[in-house]
């Protein structure tokens, strides 16, 4: 999955996860923790950041990220599609917020934050069927921590 034998062996990073669908973000969580620590960080240098849901992830990571203390950040969380366009603002609202967090205070953010039709595909992408994106996203972070660094 990461290209090469990438290690992050010194600074920090940030994860912030949402506690809404909390039963999905919690394998979302532990996916991406695995990943770090596999590639090289040790458990102090992954601090965890919880907020309410998808729509406060982007405030907290501008927090975080103007804070200097980070090398990235992995967003994870859980929206699933409902009845009403509630779904669209706030996976939207959250997307976009992200991008333009990173490319404002020019730090990674990998984006973790699940967007499904049903609980079942959630369940799927949270160490189902279709694989844990949780590690997906810390993966994603770790090979944009090492590019940039080589840029």
């Amino acid at each position: 999955m990461i290209s090469g034998n990438m290690l992050i062996t010194e600074g920090k990073v940030a994860i912030v996860a949402s506690r809404f669908n909390e039963i999905i973000v919690e394998r979302l969580i532990d996916g991406a923790k695995n990943t770090f620590l596999k590639h090289g960080l040790n458990v102090d240098c992954i601090d965890i950041y919880s907020v309410p849901g998808a729509w406060e992830i982007p405030l907290t990571c501008k927090r975080i990220a103007r804070s200097g203390k980070y090398k990235g950040i992995v967003t994870l969380g859980c929206v699933i599609k409902g009845e009403t366009p509630h779904f669209d603002f706030v996976a939207g609202g959250c997307a976009s917020g992200l991008s333009n967090i990173s490319l404002e205070q020019n730090i990674p953010i990998s984006f973790g934050v699940l967007t499904t039709d049903t609980m079942e595909q959630a369940i799927n992408r949270a160490g189902g069927k279709a694989g844990n994106k949780g590690i997906d996203a810390a993966a994603a972070l770790i090979e944009m921590i090492d590019l940039l660094e080589r840029i």
